[in-house]
């Protein structure tokens, strides 16, 4: 199953800057490392925005809830999922 995931990530102000540093490391190592699996074939930046949009492919609901979860920034994250059909008119 296909999904359009937009994730915008606010992060607090006040966050320790070896906090934040350690916590975007992580992030990053989980992205690459879902990326490398094949679950998260596409990963765009949204131009002056602390924010992405990905496509997800993922055999469940459930397990798009537990990857999304799993990534360490998600308590900081505003999240949209939208499920993805096959266009008829898609060659």
């Amino acid at each position: 199953m296909l999904f359009h995931v937009r994730m915008d990530v606010h992060l607090p102000p006040d966050l320790d800057p070896d906090a934040r540093a350690t916590l975007l490391a992580r992030e990053r190592d989980r992205a690459v490392e879902l990326q490398q699996s094949g679950v998260w074939p596409e990963l765009w930046r949204i131009v002056g925005e602390y924010a992405n949009i990905s496509i997800f492919d993922v055999s469940s609901n459930d397990d798009l809830h537990d990857i999304l979860s799993s990534l360490p920034l998600f308590p900081y994250m505003k999240i949209q999922v939208t499920p993805l059909a096959q266009h008829p008119s898609k060659v």
